[in-house]
């Protein structure tokens, strides 16, 4: 496929705020990537999810190194997690070639508000740990299975899932929960561009470029996070799923007006 270097551009700079974002908020940056190679780039959208889902995989990589170093990383919530997001994420990828294209842009959006509800209800705490019962460990593997649904399915990492849930449900620190997601997005997001891959429903060299420009401000993120209050972190992030969200339903109207 033949490229503008005004592609090339966008790729890179949709990069670098997924990066940011990435490190900063403990997503995988799908929430930006998706409707920026949509909106930006005219991806389809079952393409633009199942690029975005590549290129989270090199991020997520930067974002855990960047978060194990001052130990906010909880290993085996994030095992757990796994094993339950490598199965979602195939479950996703098979859903992604079957369900019409209108049907995902509104799924994306009632995600988006679903997401932004869960923020405001988070009280952050930097030094809460996860109490690791039957119940609890159950519990992971079950929100694991429906983040990686949700990734095969709308191209995201799933931290706009987990991050939250992990907080309010299962009693995690902010900076913990930041790491933990960025972890387990890694064999999600493998497993998720397996299925996407078999399908044709990934952009290899668009993945490759917007992962690698997110590597280089992933770590930056991460370090915004530490030092800013985590309450400011939240209201930051809600402002901008806010954004992501008015966008993504103007143009889900202007493609069912087209559909009549």
């Amino acid at each position: 496929m033949k490229r503008s270097p005004r592609t090339y551009i966008w790729l890179i700079v949709t990069g670098l705020v997924a990066g940011l974002l990435s490190g900063l908020f403990g997503v995988g940056g799908g929430i930006l990537i998706v409707p920026a190679l949509v909106f930006l780039l005219k991806f389809d959208q079952r393409l633009a999810a199942g690029t975005s889902l590549g290129a989270i995989v090199p991020t997520s990589i930067v974002g855990v190194i960047s978060y194990a170093a001052s130990g906010s990383v909880e290993w085996m919530a994030a095992l757990y997690l796994a094993l339950g997001a490598i199965v979602g994420a195939q479950i996703g990828s098979w859903l992604l070639h079957k369900i019409p294209k209108l049907v995902l842009q509104w799924a994306f959006i009632a995600f988006l508000v679903v997401v932004i509800v869960q923020l405001f209800l988070v009280v952050p705490a930097r030094d809460a740990e996860i109490d690791y019962t039957v119940w609890s460990s159950i519990g992971l593997v079950v929100l694991g299975l429906v983040t990686g649904i949700l990734s095969g399915l709308l191209g995201i990492g799933g931290g706009v899932v987990v991050v939250p849930l992990l907080i309010v449900l299962f009693g995690a620190s902010d900076l913990a929960a930041k790491g933990t997601s960025l972890l387990m997005m890694i064999p999600t997001g493998i497993s998720g561009s397996i299925g996407n891959l078999r399908r044709g429903n990934i952009d290899l060299v668009a993945a490759g470029v917007v992962g690698l420009a997110a590597c280089t401000t992933t770590a930056l993120g991460a370090l915004i996070a530490a030092v800013i209050p985590p309450s400011l972190g939240t209201i930051l992030f809600a402002v901008f799923l806010i954004a992501v969200g008015i966008q993504l339903t103007v143009r889900a109207i202007r493609s069912s007006r087209a559909a009549r």
